[in-house]
């Protein structure tokens, strides 16, 4: 089952990290200042999982990847670096699969 791991960044700071069961990562957040925030964010992510909610982008060294975005267009979190399309597209077929039924582990 997937999980996402709630971590501490500094002391006003929170993120979390979609994993898989095997720890592969499929997603990292964008820093909160509250954990309540962070929570929030793992909430929007469940909700925002339309093939409209996944940009696909492409890094400086030409490697794909891509951002969950939920309203108004605000980053969710960022895909780790794919060697291919292919592969950067099963990502986000994994993320849709797996987010729903996210547990939450809570490292703060």
């Amino acid at each position: 089952m997937a999980k996402f791991v709630i971590q501490k960044e500094s002391e006003e700071q929170f993120s979390w990290i979609l994993k898989t069961n095997s720890d592969e990562v499929l997603l990292t957040s964008v820093t909160f200042t509250t954990k309540e925030n962070c929570l929030a964010g793992i909430e929007n992510s469940k909700k925002y999982l339309a093939a409209g909610n996944f940009k696909d982008l492409v890094s400086v060294r030409d490697e794909p990847y891509f951002n969950q975005l939920g309203r108004n267009y605000q980053v969710l979190g960022t895909s780790p670096m794919y060697e291919t399309e292919d592969d950067k597209n099963v990502g986000i077929e994994n993320v849709k699969r797996k987010v729903p039924t996210a547990i939450i582990e809570d490292l703060v």
